[in-house]
């Protein structure tokens, strides 16, 4: 388990060269990353390890083309609640998580009170996951929809320098 209270200022300037460099692939040899940082493969290593265990690196992926596997429209909905109290926040939020349909999902504070993100093949693809997903979430009263049209930056690094 790691502490939500570690910062960047508990790392050094090696510890964020690594995590740059894993950032940009995710796959590089430990023998690459040690050459990259200028540190031996063991001290690389043993970094590594170190900034899993804190959970600096929360893991690893692959990424994968959307448009390739049947979900080329992104598609972030808008979601107002009827009540906002905390047993239907706690049923929404089960709802979500069990629905693989919906990557992202996020409580935000403003004139709604969750931001949806999926992905579907095309609008009729959208239409039926709203219908059989969206609408059916515990406490929805209202969304709002946004087809993505084009996407202009997509990254998940964060910046570290």
């Amino acid at each position: 388990m790691f502490s939500e209270n570690l910062r960047m200022d508990d790392l050094d300037r090696i510890d964020l060269r690594i995590l740059d460099a894993l950032q940009r692939d995710g796959r590089i040899t430990n023998l690459k990353l040690a050459e990259t940082v200028g540190l031996s493969p063991t001290a690389v290593l043993a970094r590594v390890q170190r900034l899993t265990r804190e959970g600096y690196i929360l893991g690893y992926e692959a990424r994968l083309n959307p448009a390739k596997l049947g979900a080329g429209l992104l598609v972030f909905v808008e979601v107002l609640l009827d009540r906002t109290t905390p047993n239907v926040f706690e049923q929404f939020k089960a709802a979500v998580q069990a629905s693989p349909q919906v990557l992202e999902c996020h409580m935000v504070a403003g004139g709604f009170d969750y931001l949806v993100k999926t992905r579907v093949a095309d609008m009729a693809d959208y239409r039926r996951f709203a219908g059989d997903v969206l609408w059916q979430l515990p406490g929805v009263r209202e969304t709002r929809t946004y087809a993505v049209m084009e996407e202009v930056k997509h990254t998940h690094r964060l910046p570290l320098f």
